[in-house]
Parts: structure tokens; sequence; C-alpha cells
């Protein structure tokens, strides 16, 4: 009598921690498909931003940055805000014209926010001259979440070589 009590104890606990696993595997993948969900919506507006680099846009420059954003180019002075970013990459893209695309590295995405560390490659037509020069780069995106949407908050880069 006391095997058999054993053994449906045994199987009563065994059902019980299999419902467990299964909630907890059913979580895990929620999760994981959270995650998957963010992080391909931020690939996504750096996408957009690299487009809006390779077009010389500034105002689809300024769509994919929080209203408070903070870029912060190489040898150039830091911008912040709206009217700075304005300033900055209307400057930028009167010098030169980029044609990059982005590798991303990481994207770590946590609640509300987000970063992502990218190289680029490609090239630049210097205005100035007309000369094309190979483009290389590492960057670095700081990301929030503004009415539901990513956005870059923070974003600086600097030469690979």
């Amino acid at each position: 009598m006391k095997k058999i009590l054993i053994i449906v104890t045994m199987l009563i606990l065994g059902e019980g921690c299999k419902n467990q696993t299964k909630d907890q595997l059913n979580k895990i993948n929620k999760t994981t498909m959270e995650q998957t969900t963010e992080k391909l919506a931020v690939e996504k507006v750096l996408f957009a931003y690299g487009e809006a680099l390779n077009k010389s846009d500034v105002n689809k420059v300024l769509q994919v940055y929080t209203h408070d954003g903070v870029f912060m180019p190489t040898t150039l002075p830091t911008a912040k805000g709206a009217e700075q970013l304005r300033e900055s990459y209307t400057n930028v893209f009167k010098a030169i014209q980029l044609n990059v695309k982005f590798t991303f590295e990481e994207i770590v995405v946590s609640g509300d926010v987000a970063f992502a560390q990218t190289s680029s490659n490609g090239t630049t037509l210097i205005h100035a001259n007309g000369q094309t020069v190979a483009e290389e780069n590492r960057e670095f995106f700081f990301l929030n979440k503004e009415n539901e949407e990513w956005k870059i908050s923070r974003y600086m880069f600097n030469k690979a070589k």
C-alpha cells in the first residue's frame, strides 16, 4: 500500500510540475517573441535613419530622433535638441553625400529603452572637391520609446580605422 501511495503522489507531483513547466515555457516564449518584435522595431528605425542619411534628408533624420535627441559626431560639436540637430545635419549634408549601410552588431532592449551597436560601410562624396572616399564607422545608438515608437535619443560614432 505504501508503494502505491508513493507512486500516486509522484504522479500527481509530476503532473503539477509538467503544467508549471509548460507555463514557464509559455512565459519564456512570450518574452522572447516580445524581445524579437522590439528588436525588429529598433532595426526599422535605424534603417530609416540610414535611408535618411543616404538621401541627405534632414527632416527624415529629425523624425527618428526624440524631441531632446543628442548627436555626437566625430570631430564636430555635439548637437542637442531639434534645433541643433537640424543645424548639424544641414551642415553635414552641405559638406558630404553619404552612401552607407548599417550592420547590426548588438541590440539590447529593456522596457522602453534600447541600445544598438552597429558598424557601417560605404562611401562619402565630398562636395567641396567631388572626391568619393571609403566610409567605415562604428556607431552606438541609445533609443527611447516615445508615444509607443522607438526613437534615437543619443547617437555617436567614430571611425573604424
